[in-house]
């Protein structure tokens, strides 16, 4: 959650499938990738959109764990690897293979994604200059200070005005 100076930056379904969308055309150029390997749980979303704008059929997940209770990036545990069908498809190590997330922070869960795959193509939605030279492809880059929320996290409420001021 955003904290005492910090940003916040709220992302519409709207505003998110069509970015996950912008993203698939920048992707478009960089292909053909014969697999999609989404960054749970985070990538599930944009992994489902750019899967079906590229034509992938098959798409799996790796699952990592490095934000606990939504406050604070932790220590990462790896919590399902890729399928080896899929990791060693074409020419081994992820050649081929298109890595999706909804964002890169501190790089922290791209580099050992970066580590599994190293052949790999790793995309995401919105990236943050600590992450962002980690990743090969991204639509939107935002300060490292700001924190996203993502449509999935959020309900309809009250959003404070950027100043403050509520009067």
């Amino acid at each position: 959650m955003a904290e005492a100076g910090e940003k916040a930056f709220p992302v519409s379904w709207e505003q998110f499938h069509r970015d996950a969308r912008a993203l698939a055309w920048r992707l478009n150029e960089a292909g053909p990738f014969k697999a999609i390997v989404s960054i749970t749980r985070g990538g599930l979303v944009p992994a489902a959109v750019v899967a079906r704008e590229l034509g992938i059929r098959v798409i799996e997940t790796v699952c990592i764990a490095s934000y606990h209770e939504y406050q604070k990036q932790g220590e990462l545990q790896v919590l399902k690897p890729v399928a080896d069908a899929v990791a060693n498809a074409g020419g081994g190590a992820g050649e081929g293979v298109l890595i999706v997330d909804d964002l890169t922070d501190t790089g922290k869960t791209a580099k050992v994604i970066r580590e599994l795959l190293p052949k790999a193509h790793f995309a995401a939605v919105y990236a943050k200059p600590q992450g962002r030279p980690l990743v090969d492809t991204f639509v939107t880059e935002v300060s490292q200070d700001t924190w996203i929320y993502f449509p999935w996290d959020l309900g309809l409420s009250f959003q404070a005005p950027i100043s403050g001021d509520r009067g």
